[in-house]
């Protein structure tokens, strides 16, 4: 799992992201203004190291570790609830980092109810580990029905379980039945299952 340590060292506090970081841990509330600028102020570039994080997520996951403990849970929901699709992928990122226990799965549904394959993965990265076992299963099942690829899901081989494999047997057939094909991971992980 990424931490702030790494992703400080990737994308350093100088410049706007510095002014930012010290208006939002002096006034919680200019985060609503500062949150969407990011990916203005400091580019979208994929980051090498944290791999899976571009420049305006981790400025972004970096404005909500500043905020006061607090004031953690009620901003994240604001910005991801009024926030684009690259603003609430990074609130959903930045959720293991925050010290919000299991009060940002609410988010976790929300998203894995969308069509948009860049939420759903982001819904199923660490912070996942929060979702009852239902609802991970399910969001499991959305990941090979949408096309994500499993490899985007934290945690799954030891989350992985008999009633998943059921479950991924059954679309399997739906599937064949219908004249499609399987994504070559899923049909992996189901191989992996057998005999649990």
């Amino acid at each position: 799992m990424t931490t702030v340590t790494e992703l400080r060292a990737a994308v350093p506090a100088q410049g706007w992201l510095g002014e930012a970081l010290e208006r939002v841990a002096a006034d919680p509330g200019a985060i609503g203004r500062l949150f969407p600028a990011a990916g203005r102020r400091v580019g979208r570039e994929p980051l090498a190291d944290p791999s899976g994080w571009t420049t305006d997520e981790a400025a972004r996951a970096l404005l909500l570790a500043a905020l006061p403990k607090d004031r953690v849970v009620a901003e994240a929901e604001g910005l991801y609830r009024y926030g684009d699709a690259a603003e609430k992928r990074a609130v959903l990122k930045a959720l293991p980092l925050l010290p919000i226990a299991d009060e940002g799965v609410p988010l976790l549904r929300d998203a894995i109810r969308t069509n948009d394959t860049r939420l759903v993965a982001a819904a199923l990265g660490p912070y996942a580990r929060h979702l009852d076992d239902a609802a991970w299963r399910q969001a499991v099942l959305k990941c090979v029905f949408m096309g994500v690829p499993l490899s985007s899901v934290d945690s799954l081989d030891e989350r992985a379980d008999a009633e998943l494999a059921t479950m991924l047997a059954g679309l399997v057939e739906e599937r064949r039945a219908a004249g499609r094909d399987m994504a070559p991971d899923a049909l992996a992980l189901l191989d992996r299952l057998k005999g649990l």
